[in-house]
């Protein structure tokens, strides 16, 4: 009997190993293509909230990238691309505020259509990932973290279009850089709550390879 549950237990990590697999396969190549999409129409419109949102989307493509590297290796590792990801989303985060600093230097204004428009195509992919990942995010602190970075996305497209629309009923470009900043905080809270979760299950991990 015991051998029996045991053999059905190791079945179903398998399927869950290979759901994962997929999952993270269809969202890295969702991101990839509208980091590209969205940051090449983000020069052409003059945003600095879409060019963060694309920072955004490359800095996921590498999160799931890590993720499938980490996906069946053992929680040690999983933590630790966990903390990876964390310190990626915190570069981001600081080289958007940069960024945005430039912006505020110049004080162009962008275009809202383009705005409008392309965020809402990047919308409805990363709302596509979030339903993907939404479903596996209690498996473990990899697939946690990779959720928390896909959730990121949805607000900060959601932000996006509430700039362009702000732009077009104001006609300044002020909305666009208040979001891009906004943004570039949601980073760096989103990195600091990823480590805080996978800080403990790292150095455990840790732990117990050193106590053996």
């Amino acid at each position: 009997m015991d051998d029996c549950c045991s053999g059905k237990a190791k079945a179903l990590e398998v399927l869950a190993c290979g759901r994962q697999r997929n999952v993270l396969v269809v969202a890295l190549l969702i991101n990839a293509v509208l980091f590209v999409v969205e940051l090449v129409f983000g020069i052409v419109a003059r945003s600095s909230a879409m060019m963060a949102d694309s920072v955004d989307m490359l800095g996921d493509a590498i999160v799931y990238a890590l993720s499938l590297y980490a996906l069946s290796r053992s929680a040690h590792w999983q933590a630790g691309a966990a903390l990876a990801k964390a310190g990626l989303i915190l570069l981001f985060g600081v080289g958007i505020l940069i960024e945005t600093g430039v912006k505020i230097v110049e004080g162009t204004t962008p275009s809202s259509a383009i705005m409008l428009g392309v965020t809402a195509i990047a919308l409805s992919g990363n709302l596509i990932c979030l339903g993907m990942l939404g479903r596996l995010r209690h498996l473990n602190v990899n697939m946690a973290s990779t959720f928390e970075c896909s959730r990121n996305d949805v607000i900060a497209n959601v932000g996006v279009l509430v700039a362009g629309g702000l732009v077009t009923w104001f006609a300044t470009g002020w909305p666009d850089i208040v979001v891009s900043l906004a943004i570039a905080i949601l980073f760096l809270v989103s990195a600091l709550r990823v480590s805080i979760s996978a800080w403990p299950e790292w150095r455990g991990q840790s732990g117990v390879a050193a106590l053996r």
